[in-house]
């Protein structure tokens, strides 16, 4: 009869969840999920690798950016240079941070350095950015 006892409470205790969750109210909403993909990625050019946006256009890094913490890039400077804007609640992933701007809004920097786009690059894969000014370089991967 106790065995009886244990093997009923087991079955029981382990068969509560499925009821509960199966009697009123529905199934329980699934998470919400977390930011798994990066913002940008590293594609082989004839120049070596390199990195660039979702969209696969090639990223910017800036010699003026040195504190890894802030953009030195703003007002008119982003008309040259797009900052790779990041949803306020996104989080780092990986090598990819998350820097905030002066305007208040965020931008992604990869190893701490913060990214950017140029007008100039019309397709994926050009770079013509990296041409203007000794200043703007190529993001690459082993910056």
């Amino acid at each position: 009869m106790f065995r009886f006892l244990i093997a009923a409470t087991a079955i029981a205790l382990s068969a509560g969840p499925a009821l509960a969750n199966g009697h009123g109210g529905g199934d329980p909403a699934p998470p919400k999920p977390e930011a798994t993909t990066a913002p940008a990625k590293v594609v082989l050019t004839k120049q070596g690798p390199t990195l660039v946006d979702l969209k696969g256009m090639t990223l910017y890094t800036y010699e003026r950016d040195t504190t890894g913490k802030t953009s030195n890039c703003n007002g008119k400077c982003t008309e040259s240079w797009v900052p790779l804007s990041a949803t306020v609640d996104a989080k780092p992933i990986g090598d990819f941070t998350v820097i905030s701007r002066n305007d208040g809004s965020k931008m992604w920097a990869y190893r701490y350095r913060p990214l950017y786009t140029s007008p100039a690059d019309k397709a994926p894969g050009d770079a013509n950015g990296n041409a203007t000014t000794l200043q703007w370089r190529v993001a690459r991967p082993e910056n």
